[in-house]
């Protein structure tokens, strides 16, 4: 999703650059994206080859990609990366271009991206950050090993709590994923009554249905899934028995 959202180590600091970002910072850490964006934006047209431009690109990058922008917040990370070898935002701008190939569901390039993060410096201090990632692109891609490795990993060396907390814009850890088993969802609702619904008549049938709720900051989701199934073949005949009944369904994680 982690833009940067919390998931960041963002350098806060408002010392005196020939760039004055405070306003921008002040927009972006109040949530207001579009603001940051304007701002940033007309500092940049004006700023010539002033210091700082790194960090305005780093925020910049940051709103865009918290706005939904991301094909514009991967061209400004790879311009830090590319035109400011020595910048101290380019680990940050490493992990923000893979959150923007994430959320845009191109999975491969996403890990490529948070692997060299990793690769190029193993103590980086994103190390937490880039575990929950590869995690759950794991999941993502249905490889349950992958995925496990790297919960382990956070759950050995990190607080997983404060992980999840600290990258609520992508897929938070489900008791699923901890759990590691398969299961089939067959709707999702905004209305917690609706998945309720389903969910008896399922269970009328005969089937174990249960509600795995996904809550955001502004909503909720309920998604209706049944079974918990150690064998991914378990999950592929349940879902063929619930598709053939008209069902919408997908194995998860």
């Amino acid at each position: 999703m982690i833009c940067g959202f919390t998931l960041y180590t963002l350098h806060f600091t408002l010392n005196c650059y020939a760039l004055n970002l405070e306003s921008v910072k002040i927009n972006f850490l109040s949530g207001d994206y579009e603001s940051a964006i304007l701002e940033g934006e007309k500092i940049l047209a004006g700023a010539g080859q002033a210091a700082g431009l790194d960090e305005l690109y780093y925020f910049l990058g940051l709103s865009y990609l918290k706005d939904g922008n991301y094909l514009r917040a991967s061209d400004i990370f790879e311009i830090i990366l590319s035109e400011y070898k020595d910048s101290a935002f380019n680990e940050d701008a490493l992990l923000g271009l893979g959150d923007t190939y994430f959320l845009r569901a191109d999975y491969d390039k996403a890990e490529e991206y948070y692997n060299k993060l990793v690769n190029s410096n193993p103590r980086t201090k994103l190390k937490a950050q880039v575990y929950y990632r590869l995690s759950q692109i794991g999941f993502k891609k249905g490889d349950t090993q992958q995925a496990k490795e790297y919960l382990d990993k956070l759950k050995n060396n990190f607080s997983l709590n404060l992980e999840a907390k600290m990258n609520q814009d992508l897929p938070p850890i489900s008791e699923s994923a901890l759990g590691f088993y398969y299961t089939v969802q067959v709707g999702a609702f905004s209305k917690k009554a609706n998945a309720q619904n389903l969910t008896q008549k399922l269970i009328n049938l005969g089937y174990p249905a249960f509600i795995d709720e996904m809550a955001s900051a502004d909503k909720g989701t309920y998604r209706v899934r049944v079974g918990k199934l150690k064998m991914r073949q378990e999950a592929v005949e349940l879902e063929k028995k619930l598709s053939q009944k008209g069902y919408p369904t997908k194995i998860c994680p």
